[in-house]
């Protein structure tokens, strides 16, 4: 009956002896440094030979406050530096003024055309992959000032520099013309509703001029009616009180013929004279009565009622006649209408719009000149690199030694762990009492 031998304690364990490994490790150092240096080669071929890209950048920062004074202080567009630099970042990440200044300069852009693709179609490839706009950061606080820095990443074959500034000075001219022409347009409409306004104004003075005139008319017209119903009034009691005047005449020139009363007397004179005396007496006789109009006589009654027969027109009798006259004359014309049709400046008579006229002028008066408009301070322009940012070849190169490194012990443990697995086997093989043989200086590995 065979007996199994006992394991040898190396194999029979199954923890892994450090100082083994290390040695199996260190037997393996040509195979970990021939990795290392075809790594190292194969990263430094990478490091000369693959494209170069480069990369420039612009700074712009807020303009000073009085490059922008003139534009604040016409009153009617305010932009404080902030917000220019602000706006003109805006532009900068505009696809519009991107694709714009792309479009304007395809002789900077050969590089990113290729067959088969649009001019669309090569610019996003462009935007998306080469130009970066940073913003500072706003939970920091260690910043001076507010800034935007624009970067562009661009291949050895293509001129960055140029691309660069003349977007951000394309950008620039491109928010100081939206800026000119968002102030045209205030302008314009301010001026616009100043023009409502003072419109506004001459209708509400022509309309008050109208009602004025109107109201002065009528007030003529009803003050001249009034007098002529006064004058008809006046006449019609002028004619009745003639009337009655010729009725007691002619009852009075009755009773006086009857009594045989030819010229003025009194009843006392009447009395004496049925007396016999002497008629050389002057007589003063005061009584509160009226004396009746028969005792006029008959020639002076016959004598008024003559002349009343004849009369055509009884206005000089009553002082209100000439006044009614005077003033329907006075009606005939209005002088303060007639001013107020011959105006010839009208303009002059409006309320209230002094000041619209001074702020139209002062518009009008407006000149900004806007090419000359210094939105934002370039801070730092771009400029031609020193030194491409990509491949870096210290790292690339560190990078393929290690990875190479890495790799060649990995190859070194594999083999280890394969040839120890290999040589454990016999051992586990029933009936073999076989003593395996250890390894000496002259094992492969």
């Amino acid at each position: 009956m065979n007996r199994t031998s006992p394991l040898p304690p190396s194999v029979a364990s199954d923890e892994i002896d450090l100082i083994e490994l290390f040695h199996a490790i260190w037997r393996q150092k040509k195979l970990i440094v021939g990795c290392t240096l075809l790594a190292g080669v194969l990263g430094a071929g990478y490091a000369f030979l693959a494209p170069k890209t480069y990369e420039v950048s612009s700074v712009l920062r807020p303009a000073a406050i009085n490059e922008l004074d003139a534009l604040n202080r016409s009153e009617v567009y305010k932009l404080p530096p902030a917000d220019a630099l602000v706006k003109v970042g805006a532009q900068l990440d505009s696809y519009e003024a991107r694709l714009g200044f792309f479009k304007d300069h395809e002789e900077l852009f050969q590089t990113f055309k290729k067959p088969g693709q649009s001019l669309e179609q090569s610019f996003e490839e462009f935007n998306r992959n080469s130009v970066n706009l940073i913003l500072p950061d706003p939970k920091k606080s260690d910043s001076l000032s507010s800034y935007i820095r624009l970067e562009l990443q661009y291949p050895t074959d293509v001129d960055g520099v140029a691309i660069l500034n003349g977007f951000v000075d394309y950008a620039i001219a491109a928010e100081r013309q939206q800026v000119g022409a968002d102030l045209k347009v205030i302008v314009n409409n301010r001026l616009s509703e100043l023009k409502g306004k003072i419109d506004a104004a001459r209708a509400n003075y022509d309309t008050e001029k109208e009602s004025k005139i109107a109201k002065l008319l009528e007030a003529d017209r009803l003050k001249r009616a009034q007098l002529q119903d006064e004058l008809s009034a006046l006449r019609l009691q002028m004619k009745m009180e003639r009337t009655n005047r010729l009725a007691e005449l002619a009852e009075a020139i009755t009773i006086a013929k009857s009594m045989g009363i030819r010229t003025p007397t009194t009843p006392s004179s009447m009395a004496d004279a049925t007396r016999n005396g002497s008629s050389q007496v002057m007589r003063t006789e005061v009584n509160n009565q009226k004396i009746p109009l028969y005792f006029m006589g008959t020639e002076a009654l016959e004598a008024e009622r003559s002349a009343l027969q004849q009369r055509t027109s009884d206005d000089f009798t009553n002082t209100r006649i000439a006044e009614i006259g005077k003033e329907l004359q006075l009606l005939e014309s209005n002088r303060e209408v007639e001013v107020l049709q011959k105006r010839g400046n009208e303009d002059i008579f409006l309320q209230d719009v002094e000041p619209l006229r001074a702020e139209v002028a002062r518009l009008r008066s407006l000149n900004i000149d806007m090419s000359n408009l210094k939105l934002v301070t370039i801070d730092r322009r771009a400029q031609e690199p020193v030194a491409p940012i990509k491949p870096k070849k210290p790292l690339v190169i560190g990078l393929s030694l290690v990875g190479g490194l890495l790799l060649g012990m990995m190859i070194a443990l594999i083999r280890y762990f394969i040839r120890s697995r290999g040589q454990a086997l016999p051992y586990t093989a029933l009936g073999d009492s076989s003593v395996p043989r250890r390894e000496g200086k002259n094992d492969p590995l």
